[in-house]
């Protein structure tokens, strides 16, 4: 998409030298700005939808990072229970 967007902003630039300079009449059936407002626009959507993935990934890793963290935290709980609970027991056999 960013490819097809520079050729329509370079064939928008190309059809503005047309019609001021003259040229060869290469784009006198077309409208020149409409080649380019549509190439820019196409370039600014392209550019904030690039902006917006990189941040969705961003809070993607985050989530996946806070679940490995919850998972690692769960798994050191469990073995402190199990041993306060042998401790206890130790504790009652001496007792």
């Amino acid at each position: 998409m960013l490819v097809w967007s520079l050729v329509l902003f370079v064939l928008g630039i190309l059809a503005i030298l047309d019609s001021q300079f003259n040229y060869g009449y290469l784009f006198r059936t077309a409208n020149s700005s409409l080649f380019m407002l549509v190439s820019l626009g196409i370039l600014v959507r392209t550019r904030l939808l690039e902006k917006a993935g990189i941040k969705e990934r961003l809070l993607l890793n985050n989530d996946e990072l806070r679940a490995r963290m919850l998972k690692l935290k769960e798994s050191q709980r469990q073995p402190v229970a199990e041993q306060s609970a042998e401790e206890k027991v130790r504790q009652e056999t001496i007792a």
